[in-house]
């Protein structure tokens, strides 16, 4: 049976909340995975670039979350498994997007 102290009833929530807030900023300052590995040869040089930067804005607010999390006798472990697990994930979509752009050889959108 599961540790009722380790999971509190909202951590969940938490969990989504902050998978959602670092897949939003990313989206914010990226283009989507699928347009990046159609215009990859193209964009390239500044695709990671754009992931790296919204992954340190929503590194900024995760940090406030864990840390007003903590201020209210919170657990600030649902905010970070939550953003940490999104941003994994953000991170190999690009990754992978870069990569199978690069290698297909066709034509993209953007010239």
């Amino acid at each position: 049976m599961a540790d009722s102290s380790l999971l509190g009833a909202d951590d969940a929530d938490t969990i989504a909340l902050f998978g959602l807030l670092v897949y939003g900023v990313v989206a914010a300052a990226c283009s989507s995975p699928q347009t990046a590995e159609i215009n990859a040869d193209s964009r390239a040089e500044t695709l990671m670039k754009w992931v790296k930067l919204g992954l340190g804005q929503a590194a900024v607010f995760v940090a406030v979350g864990a840390w007003v999390a903590r201020a209210n006798n919170r657990k600030a472990w649902p905010v970070l498994l939550g953003a940490g697990l999104a941003a994994g994930m953000m991170w190999w979509s690009y990754q992978h997007a870069l990569s199978s752009g690069l290698a297909s050889g066709q034509p993209g959108t953007e010239y």
